[in-house]
């Protein structure tokens, strides 16, 4: 990877956290190529991502395409449809460093913890796709809606899990890119927590009524 701001593919770039992740990275200054199921829908949300963009003009293709055109892949599609997504393009993220921030809700109780049975969405992920691709976990807890709002102060923490810190790091520089915190939280099977944690933010928002809950951890200085 270059000294340069890599570029970033966004597998389902055209859903919610995609295209909220999207709008912030492009803003600064991030090289983007969006990936959708189909080429027309990730080239007509690249388009709309052209005056926001410092940097070079947004790219769209479909999946696989975009896979191999990032050297930072995001997965943000939702946790029904990642092992076909994940499947798909495997050949193409080998050697990558891949970015999971598939949540396991289970409709219609998306506010009940229910992880899979490899113990989260990312060791999920890092199983299918092998041990070739270093799979971090992160944005978990970041409200989509939230992120789409580049005016918006963004009161959070990202907790970001990989079982080598040289590949946390990259990641929360992406956070911070953001507008965040980014946290090292350990190895890849402690993204169970932040995971678990959606759900649980899910119920408090619906409670209380709050518009898009999140975390921050205390006890130190911010940056």
């Amino acid at each position: 990877m270059s000294d340069t701001k890599p570029t970033l593919a966004i597998i389902g770039g055209t859903g919610d956290l995609g295209t909220g992740l999207a709008r912030r990275w492009a803003k600064a200054g991030y090289p983007l190529v969006i990936g959708s199921r189909t080429a027309d829908k990730a080239e007509a949300a690249a388009e709309a991502l052209g005056a926001l963009a410092t940097g070079a003009k947004p790219r769209g293709m479909a999946n696989r395409q975009a896979a191999e055109a990032g050297e930072i892949v995001v997965l943000t599609v939702p946790f029904a449809t990642a092992p076909a997504v994940l499947d798909d393009i495997k050949p193409a993220v080998q050697g990558k460093l891949f970015v999971d921030t598939t949540v396991p809700l289970m409709p219609p109780r998306v506010a009940r913890v229910q992880l899979p049975p490899e113990g989260c969405a990312a060791i999920l992920a890092q199983v299918r796709l092998g041990e070739g691709v270093r799979v971090v976990s992160a944005f978990h807890n970041v409200a989509a809606h939230k992120l789409e709002q580049l005016d918006m102060v963004l009161d959070c923490d990202v907790l970001v899990f990989g079982d080598k810190a040289e590949d946390r790091e990259p990641v929360i520089k992406l956070a911070e890119a953001l507008g965040v915190r980014g946290l090292h939280a350990g190895p890849l099977a402690n993204s169970a927590a932040a995971e678990a944690m959606t759900s649980v933010i899910i119920g408090i928002n619906r409670t209380y009524k709050v518009d898009g809950a999140s975390i921050r951890i205390t006890g130190f200085a911010q940056k």
